[in-house]
């Protein structure tokens, strides 16, 4: 992800995963990190996987800044890093890092990150930070992961956190995207959450129920088309999930998207009664602004 603009909030098309296998080397550069796994899932995203530092300790939902040097300066002959703020996917008990990207061809980072292969090396800033985090939010009975595009990448790391369902009796995801492809991501990550063996020892079989997932799309058919903003404001997304409306009383939420959708989301929460929280003021919601336009 990115300040200007949020690689896990951008859009893409679809095209079947393509995975290289892992290997590793040690890294040569100061907070450099070895991709172990690249995946390409359309020709504007992909995901990959490096190695973790020993010393990182992240708590799941937070971000790092990453990056690959820059081009040799010709009047001083100096290189500077391109660092660009990437939410983490993987959880905070992964050995690995997990990212998920879009492909920006004119991109100052991501039109060079978008090559990188098994073995490259990336710069791993080791200060993890971030609002989406279980800390930011007080008790409650139902929370809500609202994404779009690769917003989905933090709840990627917070589905696959333990504590997720510790502290809730339902977890619901919703992501929307322009084209069905553009979900593939997603819905892999959710078959494969609810087939998880681990997961299932700590929490019991029974744990993958308390997974609701919601994909729609805008552009391209699907099962359920239309923007996740006008299915709350309609009430068709409670309809179909087969529950009450938002209450601050029991429902909390996280949000990952652009900047309209962010603050559309904040709005259509507010006027159900959910307040703004944050690490230093947990409450009912919160947004990720590291990354708006």
């Amino acid at each position: 992800m990115r300040r200007r603009g949020n690689p896990a909030c951008f859009d893409m098309t679809e095209q079947t995963p393509v995975t290289e296998e892992k290997s590793a080397k040690v890294p040569a550069l100061p907070d450099a990190q070895t991709v172990t796994e690249v995946k390409h899932y359309t020709d504007r995203l992909f995901s990959f996987r490096c190695t973790r530092p020993s010393t990182l300790r992240f708590r799941s939902g937070e971000f790092v800044m990453i990056g690959l040097m820059g081009d040799v300066n010709p009047k001083t002959g100096k290189q500077k890093p391109l660092l660009r703020a990437y939410s983490i996917a993987s959880p905070a008990w992964d050995d690995e890092m997990e990212f998920y990207s879009i492909k920006v061809q004119d991109g100052p980072l991501t039109s060079r990150l978008q090559h990188i292969k098994v073995g490259d090396e990336i710069i791993l800033r080791p200060k993890p930070v971030g609002t989406l985090v279980h800390d930011a939010l007080i008790p409650g009975k139902r929370i809500w992961f609202f994404a779009t595009g690769t917003g989905f990448a933090p709840f990627a790391s917070l589905l696959r956190e333990p504590q997720t369902y510790e502290d809730y009796d339902e977890v619901i995801i919703t992501h929307t995207c322009r084209e069905v492809g553009e979900l593939t991501y997603g819905r892999d990550l959710i078959e494969s959450i609810r087939n998880d063996e681990m997961l299932a020892e700590l929490m019991g079989e029974d744990f993958h129920k308390k997974i609701r997932y919601y994909p729609t799309t805008t552009r391209e058919e699907s099962a359920k088309m239309g923007r996740i903003t006008d299915l709350i404001r309609s009430g068709e997304l409670f309809e179909d999930l087969e529950i009450d409306p938002l209450n601050p009383e029991s429902d909390r939420a996280m949000i990952c998207g652009n900047l309209a959708f962010n603050l559309e989301l904040k709005e259509l929460l507010e006027d159900a009664g959910l307040e703004e929280g944050a690490n230093s003021k947990p409450a009912q919601y919160v947004v990720e602004k590291a990354f708006l336009d």
